[in-house]
């Protein structure tokens, strides 16, 4: 799912009971306060004094950790923007390390091994689920998204070979047959000797076969 600042993760919590949105972007995540006190099981009042001490106490800069986000909310018949702040990854780390709750140790483990690797490479694959017989099977469905990704990958590769073979054509063939002058005017091809080449005492033998 994209937004406005990027696409958007879902997060579950191991017991199941809160889902949560990360949204993706510059090669991390952001969160606002009010996402950050739903992962972690707290009030947004206790949430603020935590972002407040990490950077007053200098744990993180701020400059590089906070950022508006134009929010768009609908409220009743009309929508209303406003610029909501949201933390980088490293701010979220933070204030869930001193929220000292089980949710921000889960998130820590998550971060530092769903999220890395997902950031990475792009995607993120539950081998567990996958290999559970007795959930639904979506193994077909992987398969089926890999081959039209191969698919996409050979339909790129075959237009860069048109690409060259267009642009060849542009270009004339070599001549197999190069006239070349002497001083005497004297022109051979390619597999003939030019004239004076061999000593007169050596005969040269003729390609041509004489009839009988």
């Amino acid at each position: 799912m994209n937004s406005p600042l990027g696409e958007l993760i879902l997060y579950r919590t191991d017991d199941g009971r809160t889902e949560v949105h990360l949204r993706a972007a510059e090669g991390t995540v952001w969160m606002t306060q009010g996402e950050m006190a739903e992962l972690f099981d707290t009030t947004p009042q206790n949430i603020t004094q935590h972002v407040r001490a990490v950077y007053d106490e200098g744990e993180i800069d701020e400059s590089t950790t906070c950022k508006d986000y134009l929010q768009v909310r609908r409220e009743g018949d009309r929508d209303v923007r406003r610029n909501v702040k949201t933390y980088r990854l490293e701010l979220i780390l933070a204030v869930g390390f001193r929220v000292r709750s089980p949710r921000g140790s889960q998130f820590r483990r998550w971060a530092g091994s769903s999220l890395a690797e997902y950031l990475a490479k792009g995607f993120l694959l539950n081998d567990a689920r996958l290999k559970d017989a007795e959930r639904a099977d979506y193994f077909k469905e992987l398969l089926h998204r890999i081959r039209d990704i191969r698919s996409s990958e050979k339909r790129f590769y075959q237009t860069l070979r048109d690409l060259f073979k267009a642009s060849s054509s542009d270009y004339a063939k070599p001549s197999l047959i190069l006239p070349i002058s002497t001083p005497r005017q004297n022109a051979w091809r390619p597999a003939e000797s030019p004239p004076d080449r061999f000593p007169r005492s050596l005969p040269l033998l003729s390609p041509r076969i004489s009839p009988q």
